[in-house]
């Protein structure tokens, strides 16, 4: 809730870009990051400045191209993207930190109930291809599409 009490809780102009995360925030995704693998070089890049460089191109929508200088590389960026999407770091991230918000707000770690629309269930009942909707599906090509397909004969 927006109060004289939590609003300074909240209060991000003290940070570099508002995407980053604080000292209190990254304590606790700190853990969750796998360490550098065994062998090879060393890890060269700052872990925090790479979650706080994923956190400002999910933030902001801003292209990999557009990452501001003082932030890692995109490349590094994108590829400890990808890497964590790919071993089920984020995924993880997300379920703990889901769990401590949950108990935070004083409730169980994991919810007992779940609520289904009327869309949900009207879908749900069709079943099979029918409940696809068309504009999801890809389209198919046809030899009358274009002009040029008649005139050229096909090699069978």
């Amino acid at each position: 809730m927006w109060n004289d009490e939590n609003r300074p809780r909240y209060n991000r102009d003290k940070l570099r870009y508002p995407s980053d995360l604080t000292d209190k925030e990254w304590s606790q995704v700190e853990g969750m990051i796998p360490p550098a693998k065994r062998g090879g070089r060393r890890r060269a890049v700052n872990v925090r400045e790479v979650v706080n460089g994923v956190m400002y191109v999910l933030s902001t929508g801003c292209a990999w191209r557009y990452v501001p200088r003082d932030l890692p590389p995109s490349g590094t960026l994108y590829g400890y993207l990808q890497r964590w999407a790919y071993d089920g770091t984020l995924d993880n991230l997300h379920y703990e930190l889901y769990q401590k918000c949950r108990e935070q707000a004083e409730r169980e770690a994991s919810p007992t109930a779940c609520i289904i629309d009327s869309q949900s269930v009207k879908s749900a009942e069709k079943g099979g291809p029918a409940s696809i909707r068309k504009a999801m599906m890809r389209g198919r090509k046809s030899a009358a599409r274009s002009a040029i397909s008649w005139s050229i004969p096909r090699a069978c």
